[in-house]
């Protein structure tokens, strides 16, 4: 599991006191000290401190990296492309932070540290208040794309005695609660966008089909995360959708690209692609009637509604 005092309380920079030798960021992590250190020379992902004897000292944030390094390798991104990609977020997210951002960040950190507290202890009463509170301060897409699901992740991916349990604890607490939530939205009046995924599971079908529609002006129905891409022609044919969406985890094989493209000529809607896998995939698209909508349910959801007005360039 891993140690949250490892990371320091938000709006505090890190301190010598924080900083972790190689043998402890192992054990958070999963990655071992080989590995890490290639990262590090081969790839330049994190360039952690040194002391006088030359062993490596890691911050938090060298942590927090890492584990994004795991993340899209889990996608089937290979290792050499993530360093462009960690990149862009930085990128995208350089910008000045005002005191009243930091305290919202500082807000977020507590309340992520908070509902982790609650799945170690396998508190599903507590948890289940925690969760009916966090509405009444966040609007849905902070909810959950800036608390529940980073929570979820990151439990995902921890390695120690216990964690699997917990995280499977987690992923069927909200699983059901975005399933309630879902069947209160889905209206037979509203245009209709059918969500399916790839490589996906169930929780990020789900959250990402509630949080494409939270605006009430469509209902994105997600199909099962098991479903075969080459009957998804099946279900547009006898749905009817506006348009179908694609939640993509990971870049796009050959054989896969085939299909997609295969799809698109076959639907008689627009066929869009979104999900972290989408920021890889926009220069094997060129020539097809494919849109990228965008790495996160947020970004995405102005494309989509282009897509669906056909005012989106493919």
């Amino acid at each position: 599991m891993t140690d949250l005092s490892a990371t320091p309380p938000a709006g505090r920079p890190s301190t010598d006191d924080d900083l972790l030798p190689i043998r402890d960021v192992a054990q958070l992590t999963g990655v071992n000290p080989i590995t890490l250190r290639a990262w590090e020379r081969r790839y330049g992902l994190i360039q952690p401190k040194r002391t006088e004897g030359g062993h490596r000292l890691y911050t938090p944030e060298d942590v927090a990296i890492i584990r994004q390094v795991l993340g899209w390798i889990e996608r089937g991104v290979a290792v050499g492309k993530v360093g462009e990609l960690l990149a862009r977020q930085q990128v995208s997210t350089a910008s000045d932070v005002t005191a009243e951002q930091r305290q919202s960040d500082t807000d977020i950190r507590e309340w992520r540290e908070r509902i982790m507290l609650l799945v170690e202890q396998f508190d599903d009463r507590q948890l289940h208040l925690a969760y009916g509170e966090l509405y009444t301060g966040y609007p849905l897409l902070v909810v959950f794309q800036d608390i529940l699901l980073p929570v979820w992740h990151e439990l995902r991916q921890s390695k120690g005695f216990g964690d699997s349990s917990r995280w499977l604890f987690y992923d069927q607490f909200l699983r059901s609660r975005v399933l309630q939530r879902l069947q209160r939205t889905q209206q037979s009046s509203l245009p209709r966008v059918m969500l399916a995924g790839i490589q996906a599971r169930e929780l990020e079908l789900l959250s990402a089909a509630l949080l494409l529609g939270d605006d009430h002006q469509l209902s994105v129905s997600p199909v099962a995360a098991e479903q075969p891409i080459e009957e998804l022609a099946l279900l547009c044919q006898a749905q009817q959708p506006m348009a179908l969406v694609l939640w993509l985890n990971t870049p796009l094989d050959t054989m896969l690209l085939r299909q997609l493209r295969a799809l698109a000529l076959t639907i008689d809607c627009p066929l869009g692609l979104a999900g972290p896998g989408s920021e890889l995939v926009t220069g094997q698209l060129s020539g097809t009637p494919i849109a990228v909508l965008g790495a996160t349910s947020g970004e995405a959801r102005l494309p989509l509604r282009q897509l669906l007005s056909g005012r989106l360039d493919t």
